[in-house]
Formats: C-alpha cells, sequence, structure tokens
C-alpha cells in the first residue's frame, strides 16, 4: 500500500465512490421512500455522475484543484440539501489540500476535517439528528486514529457504515423526513447511508492503487 495519496490515487478513491453510488442508488431511493421525495437516490447518482465527468475531464493534476471543481460541479445538482452540502464538502476539503500533491496519513485527516467543519458550517445538524452528519463526523474522526493510510481509509469506512446504521432508531430532525415524526424511525437516514458508500467507495479505490 502506498504511504502517500497522489493525484492518480486520489482519482481512483473517487472513482470508488462514484461506483458505490452507481451500484446502489435505488436502494438509497427506497430509503428515501420512507420519509422523503424518494429521489434521493437519483439526486446522489446525478452528483457522483457530474463528479466522474469532473475527473475524466480534468487537466489540472493538482489534488486541490480537482477536489475544488469537483465541489462546484456538485453544488448545483438539485434534490434538496444534497448538492450544496457535498459541494461544500468538497470545496472544503480543496482548502485543507492547498499546497499539497501529496497526502500522508495526518495530511488526509486534516483534508476531511476541513471538509467537515465546512458541512457543519452549512447546517445546524447534529450527531443524533438522522442526517448525514451521524456517518460523516464518526468517519472523520476514525481518520485520525490510525497510523497508515490504508487502516485510517478501512476504519473511517467501518466507522461512516456504523454511524449510518445508527440512524435506523432514530427520529429525523432534518429535511422532509421531520414532518414523519416518529414513522421516520426504523429505516436508516439515506443521506448517512450515503456517506457511508462514499467512504467504503474511497477505501477501496486507495486498496485497488496497491
Amino acid at each position: 500500500m502506498p504511504d502517500a495519496i497522489d493525484y492518480n490515487t486520489l482519482v481512483r478513491m473517487l472513482k470508488g465512490a462514484v461506483a458505490q453510488i452507481r451500484e446502489n442508488h435505488p436502494a438509497l431511493s427506497r430509503l428515501d421512500s420512507f420519509g422523503g421525495d424518494g429521489d434521493h437516490g437519483t439526486t446522489m447518482l446525478r452528483a457522483m455522475e457530474l463528479m466522474g465527468k469532473t475527473i475524466d475531464s480534468s487537466t489540472t493534476q493538482q489534488l486541490p484543484q480537482l477536489l475544488n471543481d469537483i465541489g462546484w460541479a456538485i453544488m448545483g445538482v438539485d434534490g434538496g440539501a444534497t448538492g450544496p452540502l457535498l459541494g461544500t464538502f468538497f470545496m472544503s476539503m480543496s482548502e485543507g489540500a492547498s499546497g499539497k500533491d501529496f497526502l500522508d496519513a495526518p495530511t488526509l485527516t486534516a483534508v476531511f476535517e476541513a471538509g467537515l467543519a465546512g458541512v457543519q458550517h452549512r447546517t445546524k445538524a447534529q450527531v443524533g439528528d438522522k442526517t448525514m452528519i451521524d456517518a460523516l463526523v464518526p468517519a472523520v474522526r476514525a481518520l485520525g486514529q490510525a497510523p497508515d493510510l490504508a487502516t485510517a481509509l478501512q476504519n473511517a469506512a467501518a466507522a461512516a457504515q456504523s454511524g449510518a446504521d445508527s440512524t435506523r432508531n432514530l427520529k429525523a430532525k432534518f429535511g422532509r423526513a421531520k414532518n414523519v415524526g416518529d414513522k421516520s424511525i426504523g429505516s436508516p437516514d439515506p443521506g448517512a447511508t450515503s456517506v457511508a458508500l462514499i467512504f467504503r467507495g474511497f477505501y477501496e479505490g486507495f486498496q485497488s492503487h496497491g
């Protein structure tokens, strides 16, 4: 396994996330049908397809610029808060990666922490509110608790999945799902589930480099 993430490794990680959403977007929409419009999977697929197109058309070879371009591409995706929050996540990661050609484990953690901070600046949602935050916060925290990149990304994927699973027994406090009250209990949050899939894709994409 590489001890630093270069541009090509980052591309593989991002494409891993795209692949996960492509494969699972119907299930995401089914989850969204319990409390939302049932279109979350379609929205996520549009966002990830835009990310894929941005990667394929990019000529920058610079990590921060690629992340920024992806953020801008996703920002305009319609479908509730998904586009703005995911767009902000990648744009804020770009700011955290400013001036970096490679990301080692500590730097990667700092980049993801910048992404999380950007999202938290845009939403009042906290862990326990049944949103993407329930998966994103533990994933980013887990990154900083590992000595190497492979372990960090594996731990982050596992933490994101655990966070998404934990939303099954929560009542939604944000978005359309909050309007159904207790009926939102019993089904995992689609946004948190999307984050778990993205982090799984990051890890699998990283592994494919080795």
